[in-house]
C-alpha cells in the first residue's frame, strides 16, 4: 500500500502546475470559460431566448441576462425534472442536487450535468487532496480509507429517468471505481436515507477500518465520532484510528468545533482542511496550512461575477468582474456554470483576503444576517465574537442561532442568541459581555447603536442542554446530510420555536 501510495500522490501532484498556472493568469482564465459557456449554450432554450450566438462581450452578457435566483429559474428547472433536455445547458442532465439552505423550506432542486460533475466537482474532490498532498510531502493519506458522512440518495418522483439527493449523495453514486476503492463504509449504507440509522450502521461498519481521512458537516461528524467512542470505549478518535491525519469541512464555519476536535483527535499534526462546495458548484479550497481563507478555483467551468453587499437590493444592480473587486468587502457571489446556472445568486456572501492569488473568505449569507435596527450583523461578525467570548472563558460551542428582539413601546430592542456549549464560560456574565464588546470592535454600526442604550441593549443569551439543536432539527425535518443550524435571521422564526420547544 505505501507503493501505491507514492504512485496516487506523485499523480496528483501533477495538476499543481495547473492550479499554478490559473493563479498567475487568472483573468485571461475566466475569460477563456465566459467565451466556453457562452459558446456551447448558445442552441439551447435559454441562449436562443437571450441570444448568446450574437454576445461578443461581457456588457452584452450583463444587458441580456438579468441577475436570477432559484425562483427566476424555477420554471425551467422544472420542466428538466420531467426530463426535457438542452433547455439550460445541451447535454443530457438527469441528476439534481436537492439544496439543503436553511432560508426556505422549499426544496431546491439544482441541476447537475455531466460536465459539471467531471470539471467541477470530482475535480475539486482530486484537488483537495492534490493540494493536501502538495503542503504535505509524507501524506500517507492512501494506505488507509476516506470516510464521507454524507447524505441520501433516491430516485426522482417526477420521471424514472430523473434522479436526485443531497449533493454529497449524487457525487457518492456517480464516483469512479478508483474513488469508491478509497472510500468506506459500503455505499448501501452510506446512503440510507434514516440518518439516525446511518449513524449507527457507520459506527460499527467503521470501527475497525483503517480511515486516515474524513469529511463531512462538523455537527452531524460529532455525532457519528461521539457514537464510535461509546461502542468502543476508546477515549478518542486516534485510539480508534491511529492513522488518521485529515479532515476536510467545509458548508459552516469550523470556528465554534474547533476545540470539540481537539478532544476528538488530540494531534497536533492533525491536518484540517476547508472547502466550498456547495449544491451549485466548487468554489474554493484552503491551501494553505494556516486557517483563515480558500483559494478562489477558476477553471472549473464557473464564471464569477460580484455584487456589492451595499448595492444588494438596487434595482439591476452592476456587478463586478474578478480584476474589479478590492480586499476586505463584502459581495454577494453570482455563477454561471457549466450546468446551466445563469448569473445565478446562490445567497452567499464573500470577502477577498488576496488578490495574487484571489483567496476568499466565506462571511455569511444572503438572507442569514440581523438588521432589524440597522445593525448589519453578518455571520462573520457573529463567528468572530463568539470565538473571541469562548476563549477568555474557557468555554465551547456546539450550536447557536440568534435574532433580534424588537422594539415595544416602552422598551429599546436587543439581539436573543441560544446557544448549546460543549463546555459552559466560567463566567456567563463575562462571556455575553465579551459577546457584545467584540460585535462593538467589529461592527461599527452595531457599536452605534449599543451607544448608551440607545438603540440596542446588552444581549440576551440563553443555554440549552445538549441534544437542544439535534432535536429541533429533526422537528424540521433537516436531520443529518447536509442540512446546516440557521446562524442568525432577522426574524424570530427559529428563535422563537426553538424556545417553543423548551418550553
Amino acid at each position: 500500500m505505501t507503493i501505491l501510495n507514492s504512485v496516487v500522490t506523485w499523480l496528483m501532484k501533477k495538476r499543481i502546475h495547473q492550479i499554478e498556472l490559473f493563479m498567475k493568469y487568472p483573468n485571461d482564465v475566466q475569460a477563456e470559460w465566459f467565451n466556453q459557456l457562452i459558446s456551447n449554450a448558445e442552441d439551447t432554450e435559454w441562449g436562443k431566448k437571450h441570444h448568446y450566438k450574437s454576445i461578443k462581450t461581457i456588457a452584452d452578457f450583463k444587458e441580456r441576462v438579468p441577475l436570477q435566483n432559484y425562483d427566476t429559474l424555477k420554471p425551467y428547472i422544472e420542466r428538466m425534472l420531467k426530463g426535457e433536455q438542452n433547455v439550460l445547458w445541451p447535454s443530457e442532465i438527469r441528476w439534481f442536487a436537492k439544496s439543503s439552505g436553511t432560508t426556505s423550506d422549499r426544496s431546491k432542486f439544482i441541476p447537475v450535468s455531466e460536465e459539471s460533475l467531471e470539471e467541477c466537482h470530482f475535480k475539486g474532490g482530486k484537488d483537495m487532496l492534490t493540494i493536501y498532498c502538495n503542503n504535505r510531502p509524507d501524506a500517507l493519506l492512501f494506505t488507509g480509507k476516506g470516510l464521507t458522512l454524507g447524505g441520501s440518495h433516491q430516485v426522482g418522483q417526477l420521471n424514472s429517468d430523473t434522479f436526485f439527493g443531497d449533493l454529497s449523495a449524487v457525487i457518492m453514486k456517480n464516483l469512479p471505481m478508483w474513488a469508491e476503492f478509497y472510500r468506506t463504509p459500503d455505499l448501501t449504507i452510506a446512503l440510507l436515507e434514516n440518518f439516525e440509522e446511518k449513524i449507527e450502521k457507520m459506527a460499527h461498519a467503521t470501527k475497525s477500518v483503517n480511515v486516515t481521512c474524513i469529511s463531512g458537516v462538523p455537527t452531524w461528524n460529532i455525532l457519528l465520532f461521539k457514537r464510535i467512542l461509546e461502542i468502543t470505549g476508546k477515549n478518542n478518535l486516534l485510539e480508534v484510528w491511529p492513522n488518521l491525519e485529515l479532515y476536510f469541512h467545509g458548508a459552516v464555519s469550523f470556528t465554534p468545533y474547533r476545540e470539540q476536535f481537539k478532544k476528538l483527535i488530540p494531534n497536533n499534526d492533525m491536518y484540517y482542511l476547508e472547502t466550498y462546495n456547495a449544491s451549485e458548484g466548487f468554489f474554493g479550497i484552503q491551501d494553505r496550512e494556516e486557517p483563515g481563507d480558500m483559494l478562489l478555483m477558476l477553471d472549473y467551468g464557473i464564471w464569477y461575477e460580484f455584487l456589492p453587499l451595499e448595492n444588494l437590493h438596487d434595482e439591476n444592480p452592476d456587478t463586478l468582474t474578478l480584476d474589479e473587486v478590492e480586499i476586505g468587502k463584502n459581495y454577494a457571489l453570482i455563477i454561471s456554470t457549466n450546468a446551466g446556472l445563469w448569473r445565478y445568486m446562490i445567497g452567499d456572501t464573500v470577502r477577498f483576503t488576496s488578490l495574487d492569488p484571489f483567496r476568499i473568505q466565506i462571511t455569511g449569507r444572503t438572507k442569514h444576517f440581523m438588521n432589524a435596527f440597522g445593525e448589519e450583523i453578518i455571520i462573520d461578525n457573529a463567528e468572530r465574537a463568539l470565538e473571541e467570548a469562548c476563549r477568555q472563558t474557557e468555554a465551547t460551542i456546539r450550536d447557536y442561532t440568534a435574532a433580534p428582539i424588537y422594539f415595544t413601546d416602552s422598551k429599546c430592542g436587543s439581539h436573543e442568541w441560544i446557544i448549546e456549549f460543549d463546555r459552559k464560560p466560567a463566567e456567563f456574565d463575562r462571556f455575553v459581555d465579551l459577546l457584545d464588546e467584540t460585535l462593538r470592535k467589529v461592527n461599527s454600526d452595531y457599536d452605534a447603536k449599543r451607544f448608551k442604550d440607545m438603540a440596542l441593549l446588552r444581549p440576551k443569551v440563553h443555554t440549552v442542554p445538549e441534544g437542544t439543536f439535534v432535536n429541533w432539527m429533526k422537528q424540521r425535518g433537516k436531520f443529518g446530510g447536509q442540512h446546516k443550524v440557521p446562524r442568525l435571521a432577522n426574524n424570530r422564526e427559529y428563535v422563537d420555536s426553538i424556545l417553543a420547544m423548551m418550553n
